[in-house]
């Protein structure tokens, strides 16, 4: 199994070297040279199997042998130890069509645990065997830092350094990532949007000088682990439900697009997918795409589902490649223009091409709170913003009536208790093991959006945590 880059100017790299490396260096984002097949066959045999043991049958394939397959058993038995449901990802029936799959079980609920924390330990693994250390850096719009922050704190051969962006995250997103005490661990407040936090992460791993000197790496969804470990709970999911032999859609609330991703990775395992719904809030970029054609920046507008607010979905190169037909230097021009025209256009074939597949559907926050309100009313079911806007677009874009719709809940609503409470008149509870957040102690800096201060920061914490 190779990897190769969405701009093709860069090498074809194995697992472990996609793993460690993150961002390829022509700028461009990893993806399997080739997807490897799951068979009808397949899927039935995974029937009654453990989410771990799903993982591994899944997963598998995608390490191109770089591990011993007694070794990734015990990793991901290890990674899925800590979550508090038994079935990992639920599935929860609201009528005869439409299902919740539960992402929210995981240490810091929500759906980033899933993969983050079998990540960390592929990270622990393969830094052991090479006697090395690396710098993690990523940007987050919510869940993406405290679920990473978890997967890496006090892990030896790494130090982490989170960039959000100041004020934009609820109070439960921010504190689950400022008052963890690991000494490995560095919050960055910046005072910008999401967008400049991972305009800052592309810029540091742009900077071959800085990349090298600090041995970075990322645990965002442009690493390909990431999307590799999401691919999971599609096809866990889908086999519940009785795939092959029963037609299965998805409805995914998303911003950066890594979630969505990782369903069109299933579907092109072989998972057998009817649609893919895209679900869209105020900052309606991906909507727009799929109604239009065009992808053309906007302003991004504070919301009540904050982890959805980007406009720049950088995990959307990767199904642009695709529709040029894997051709690296064309999908390169286009991201260019992209960054200097703030918009492009595709063909009519490749929208044709898309729409095949995908289906789209915006909620602003009024209809995010009339859906929380009226889940909950229906159903007994109490949503966070975010899976309110998945399951909206569920039921807004049409479907087979034969077709089993599973949206995806993608965080507890107590990360979000303030919208949750204001839709619904409930205001949802921290579980037992977050009870004490508001009495933790916080630990984070705040810095202007710079990518001389960034680094500067980062240099001088890793040199201090040398020394000590």
């Amino acid at each position: 199994m190779r990897y190769i880059s969405t701009r093709g100017e860069a090498p074809a790299l194995s697992f472990e070297d996609v793993l460690l490396a993150g961002l390829a260096r022509d700028g461009g984002l990893y993806v399997p040279e080739s997807w490897p097949a799951i068979g009808a066959d397949d899927l039935r045999a995974m029937r009654g199997l453990t989410y771990p043991e799903i993982a591994v049958r899944v997963m598998t394939p995608f390490l191109g042998g770089a591990i011993p397959e007694a070794d990734f058993r015990r990793i991901v038995a290890d990674a899925y130890s800590g979550f508090e449901h038994p079935a990992i990802a639920p599935l929860v029936q609201l009528d005869e069509r439409f299902w919740l799959m539960e992402l929210f079980h995981g240490p810091t609920i929500a759906f980033k645990d899933y993969a983050l924390q079998l990540v960390g330990r592929l990270f622990d693994h393969f830094l052991a065997k090479r006697g090395s250390r690396v710098t993690i850096v990523g940007a987050t719009s919510g869940d993406t830092g405290s679920a990473a922050i978890e997967a890496c704190r006090d892990r030896e051969a790494m130090d982490i350094f989170i960039l959000h962006p100041k004020g934009r995250v609820s109070d439960v997103q921010r504190r689950q990532m400022t008052t963890v005490p690991a000494a490995n661990v560095h919050n960055i407040a910046i005072d910008g949007s999401f967008d400049d936090c991972q305009d800052l992460v592309k810029a540091m791993f742009n900077d071959p000088a800085f990349r090298d000197e600090m041995a970075l790496s990322a645990v965002n969804s442009i690493n390909w682990a990431r999307i590799m470990t999401q691919i999971v709970y599609y096809v866990a999911g889908a086999v519940a439900l009785g795939a092959p032999d029963r037609r299965i859609a998805f409805a995914v609330p998303t911003g950066n697009f890594g979630n969505i991703y990782a369903a069109y990775g299933a579907r092109a395992m072989g998972l057998p997918v009817e649609k893919l719904i895209v679900g869209s809030n105020t900052n309606d970029i991906l909507d727009r795409f799929f109604k239009t054609g065009e992808m053309a920046m906007t302003p991004v507008v504070p919301t009540i589902s904050p982890s959805m607010d980007i406009q720049i979905s950088s995990n959307f190169e990767r199904l642009l490649f695709d529709l040029h037909d894997r051709d690296g230097k064309a999908l390169a021009g286009q991201m260019r223009s992209f960054r200097e025209a703030r918009s492009f256009k595709v063909s009519a074939a490749q929208m044709e091409r898309a729409r095949a597949l995908f289906d789209s559907h915006r909620l602003d926050d009024d209809g995010i709170r009339r859906t929380i309100a009226e889940t909950h009313r229906e159903t007994g079911q109490l949503i966070d913003p975010h899976t309110a806007v998945g399951l909206a677009a569920a039921r807004a874009c049409p479907a087979d009536p034969d077709v089993a719709v599973v949206s995806l809940a993608c965080a507890h609503p107590a990360k979000f208790p303030d919208a949750v409470e204001a839709a619904s008149g409930i205001r949802p509870a921290l579980p037992p093991k977050l009870a004490d957040l508001f009495e933790r102690e916080e630990r984070l800096t705040a810095l202007p959006n710079d990518l001389g201060t960034i680094q500067k920061h980062v240099r001088d914490a890793v040199a201090r945590r040398e020394a000590a």
